[in-house]
């Protein structure tokens, strides 16, 4: 869930990263063709190492972000009805009803469920058949939640 959430917040890095990187190796290349390029060149360098390790920040965010949360892992358990979305971990359970979701992310691996502007849960698409996962999408489409990536 963690590197989901992430990826649209990280994205930026990715994009600043890249124009980084891409205007240092554009200054670099230049500079070599002007008496004064040997000043500008720590610059162009600078920028484009920046740029690299900015691109680089959003994988190693993710990274991280999957390993301390593998820790936390338990075995649990969904309910879905048309009322609420039920779940159950470890000796713990709670629930969202449908009327308090207010949008629903989908996402290659599973669904993020919103309420207001925060993420509440999210439901694993491998923990159900197919049929069952069309079940819920056309559920949520129909209810007007479902939002794409």
């Amino acid at each position: 869930m963690a590197a989901a959430l992430s990826s649209v917040r990280l994205r930026k890095y990715g994009y600043i990263g890249a124009v980084l990187a891409a205007v240092g190796a554009i200054g670099f290349a230049v500079s070599w063709g002007f008496a004064w390029g040997d000043r500008i060149s720590p610059l162009c360098l600078a920028m484009v190492v920046g740029g690299l390790l900015s691109m680089l920040y959003s994988p190693w965010v993710r990274l991280r972000a999957r390993r301390r949360s593998s820790r936390y892992a338990v075995e649990g358990a969904y309910d879905i009805t048309d009322d609420n979305i039920m779940m159950r971990s470890g000796s713990e359970s709670g629930g969202i009803a449908w009327d308090g979701v207010a949008q629903v992310r989908d996402t290659p691996e599973f669904w993020i469920v919103y309420v207001g502007r925060m993420p509440a849960t999210v439901i694993p698409r491998r923990l159900m058949s197919a049929e069952d996962a069309e079940t819920l999408r056309a559920y949520m489409a129909k209810r007007g939640l479902l939002q794409a990536r």
